[in-house]
């Protein structure tokens, strides 16, 4: 992560000289003024904001902290967020707490105690509008995936897998199974829709998916129809953020898998911060952050526009409304 801020001030001009946006016809970057308006909830200089995608920043919902990864629930009025109340160049030895807020910027609650590494929160789609989240297991490096419910107190979380294998959650589906990334018992590492058990025993059922076996798919997003996904793509197995390609897909509920991919963002594995690609509500548009800017990409005519504002300021998660990454 350390590495990655660095990069963030060279973008602008990395963006401009190597044209990894659509231009309009004398060679700009295309505007945001061809962008359909959306609202969404979305990281600027570490305050959590809502806003229309294109129109210029109001009051952010949060301040004073450092906020991250902001997540719509599917009801359409709360957000999960972690707050970094510890720092540290590594980023897996940061201490978070968990928090939900409204829309409107009200009922602020913390749901766990920051004594964690608690990442990567979200909704569940199954109409119960559960948080999860992934919460480091300091004894092995993996993680736990993570639940709790609106109006909780910190230490009342559970945990839907067990200590003894990493699991990391991505997303989820309405028929209440979770996109995970994990190594379960008698199974090697690999993407599993996992379905919760009573006890920490979740089933896991593997996807095919024919990229990841040449890298690692990141960041998942699942469509709301449950019909694709977008990801950020590492070629090989080695960690390496600044330079990933983000990609749609086809998804296969049903028989499992990822099929289809194709390129939507930096093909040519540019070293800047391409993330977090996420989907509108409608599935007509998917945002996503590259060098400190957002973006919306338009699916249907490959039409890529920026969206956020302020050049100056690093813009990061951004996430659409009503729709659970």
């Amino acid at each position: 992560m350390k590495k990655v801020d660095t990069l963030v001030c060279m973008a602008t001009a990395l963006l401009a000289i190597t044209g990894v946006l659509s231009a309009d016809d004398n060679g700009n970057p295309a505007s945001q003024s061809k962008s359909k308006n959306f609202r969404g909830s979305y990281y600027v200089n570490g305050e959590i904001h809502v806003n229309t995608y294109g129109q210029p920043e109001g009051k952010p919902l949060t301040t004073g902290h450092h906020d991250f990864k902001p997540s719509w629930s599917k009801t359409g009025d709360m957000l999960v967020f972690f707050r970094r109340l510890k720092n540290d160049p590594d980023v897996s030895k940061w201490k978070t707490a968990i928090h939900i807020i409204h829309i409107d910027g009200t009922g602020l609650h913390q749901l766990t105690d920051g004594t964690h590494t608690d990442f990567n929160q979200t909704w569940t789609r199954d109409g119960s509008n559960t948080p999860i989240w992934n919460r480091k297991n300091p004894k092995t490096g993996g993680y736990v995936v993570m639940a709790s419910k609106v109006g909780a107190k910190p230490g009342e979380e559970v945990a839907l897998t067990s200590k003894g294998h990493h699991a990391w959650a991505y997303t989820c589906l309405i028929d209440g199974r979770i996109l995970v990334r994990s190594n379960p018992p008698g199974q090697s590492m690999g993407y599993y829709l996992m379905t919760p058990g009573k006890n920490v025993n979740p089933t896991f059922e593997r996807i095919e998916c024919e990229l990841a076996k040449t890298g690692v798919l990141d960041r998942v997003s699942l469509s709301p129809s449950e019909t694709r996904v977008c990801f950020e793509f590492q070629r090989g197995f080695k960690r390496r953020v600044p330079g990933r390609t983000l990609y749609v897909a086809d998804f296969d509920a049903k028989n499992r898998r990822i099929t289809n991919a194709k390129p939507l963002a930096n093909e040519d594995g540019k070293p800047i911060w391409f993330a977090y690609p996420r989907w509108s509500k409608d599935e007509s548009s998917i945002v996503y952050q590259a060098g400190g800017k957002l973006y919306v990409y338009k699916p249907k005519d490959g039409s890529t526009h920026q969206v956020s504002r302020d050049d100056k300021a690093d813009y990061r998660y951004p996430h659409f409304e009503d729709a659970p990454k």
